[in-house]
């Protein structure tokens, strides 16, 4: 863009000083408090799409398909993988095209795989192959989270970003829930009649209008694109270049925290895509839909609180215990099943899931965290020792931190990925998700481990 363009841009902030106090109560408050809350409706609705499959696939073949449980598993799997791959390409996207360009298009481009679902679940002949291009698709929805992440970081000073990333990232991932309530809710309304949308007659003498479940998003995202095209701003010191961000690749830190995300929040986007799924197969009596919503909700909910009690005992002690806690729980889980000998205890699964998802929603919180102060603290201690400015420092740090950010968010997604598709690989290899869960009691455990051996026993950027 040219500097003459750039002038005329009244969307673009040329002179953004977020850490002074002046200029943070007389105009940037109110800026990036716009900002914020315009990106959390665009990550909100893009969760909804993300893990539409999550409640669509348990439907599937109520409307005329004849699809295996692996195959319902694989596709409520899909979108966290192609999110995850996504992410790292997006987590570039922010420096280099602005934020408000880039969540213009990423949230618009989501309406595409939403109409082409809905017209897909109108015949019984779709192939599965279509759906897996479509839940594919869905994955652009989760890549989201990277670069909103990333351009909400750059807005706010850095006392307050805690906060600001704890609000855009937990009231996104809110939309899980919300999609898992309304979803159930729609599917029995003839709400696109008038399109042509037809309802298949169920055995309860209900009809189901299964297309409903991702028809009702378009007209909300295209609420959500116009309030960004006209609601949002992009900052000029924030351009940078895919060079200038690649560095953060080389600290081990990045590898070490990422991996602890993939325990947290790959464990909530997981659990979020899988829950109904394996609720369905374990106990095909409980309408588990009705009920399946509130866990994303308590998962959501707890990633602000995960944040603001990191931010008071500090991230390490906090995220230590979310691992030994989530082990502990994984390990109750085995007594809740149904077996050769009983069969199961739903309520009991039930509300030692929902700690899961508890646990897992706080540790996202904590685990983020811990990135952005160990990123700062890393980035301007490297600064100053090469003789850099205090300015340099500051604006070195939010680069690096912003694509940590991405970069962890990219890994930690594949989680939503692997465990949806470990119930399904375990219950088609020996009819019951003991296998995959054995793994999973293992993956917490190392974490703890590697919480306690790296971060906790001697003073790091983290407890700085």
């Amino acid at each position: 863009m040219s500097q003459q363009n750039q002038k005329n841009n009244h969307y673009l902030l040329n002179n953004w000083q977020p850490e002074s106090a002046e200029f943070w109560k007389n105009k940037g408050k109110r800026i990036a408090g716009r900002n914020l809350w315009i990106s959390v409706a665009c990550l909100l609705l893009s969760f909804c799409v993300w893990m539409l499959f999550s409640a669509v696939a348990v439907n599937l073949n109520k409307v005329g398909f004849n699809f295996t449980t692996d195959q319902l598993f694989l596709l409520t799997a899909l979108p966290s993988l192609s999110g995850a791959i996504l992410r790292i390409p997006y987590s570039f996207m922010v420096p280099i095209f602005g934020g408000r360009y880039w969540t213009v298009l990423s949230t618009i481009i989501l309406i595409i795989p939403c109409i082409w679902l809905g017209i897909a679940m109108q015949n019984p002949n779709t192939s599965f192959e279509v759906f897996i291009v479509i839940a594919l698709l869905c994955g652009f929805a989760g890549a989201n989270f990277a670069s909103s992440m990333g351009n909400i970081s750059f807005f706010f000073p850095k006392s307050k970003q805690g906060s600001a990333l704890g609000v855009n990232g937990g009231f996104g991932n809110l939309g899980v829930s919300v999609m898992q309530m309304v979803a159930p809710l729609v599917i029995f309304m003839p709400i696109f009649a008038f399109l042509g949308v037809h309802g298949v007659p169920q055995e309860d003498s209900s009809t189901l209008w299964l297309a409903n479940a991702a028809w009702i998003w378009v007209p909300l995202l295209l609420l959500a694109t116009v309030a960004a095209w006209f609601g949002m701003n992009d900052i000029a010191s924030t351009k940078t270049s895919i060079a200038d961000q690649l560095p953060v690749l080389k600290r081990l830190h990045l590898w070490l925290l990422a991996l602890l995300y993939l325990a947290t929040f790959g464990s909530f986007i997981g659990f979020s895509a899988g829950f109904a799924m394996l609720a369905k197969t374990q106990f095909p009596d409980i309408n588990i839909l009705k009920l399946a919503f509130f866990g994303p909700l308590i998962g959501a909910l707890a990633r602000s609180f995960g944040g603001v009690i990191s931010d008071k005992f500090g991230g390490v002690r906090v995220t230590l215990a979310n691992f030994i806690l989530m082990a502990l729980f994984t390990a109750m889980l085995f007594l809740t099943l149904p077996d050769a000998g009983s069969q199961g205890n739903f309520t009991a699964f039930y509300i030692v899931f929902m700690g899961l998802f508890l646990l897992a929603g706080l540790g996202s919180g904590s685990t983020f965290q811990m990135i952005a102060v160990i990123f700062r603290q890393l980035t301007i201690s490297k600064v100053k020792l090469h003789g850099g400015s205090d300015e340099q420092a500051q604006h070195e740090a939010v680069t690096d931190t912003a694509a940590a950010l991405g970069f962890i968010s990219a890994i930690g997604a594949v989680g939503g990925f692997f465990i949806p598709k470990a119930f399904g690989t375990s219950l088609a290899m020996t009819g019951s998700p003991i296998g995959a869960m054995k793994i999973f009691l293992v993956f917490y455990i190392a974490c703890v481990l590697v919480t306690w051996l790296v971060y906790g026993r001697r003073k790091s950027p983290a407890s700085k």
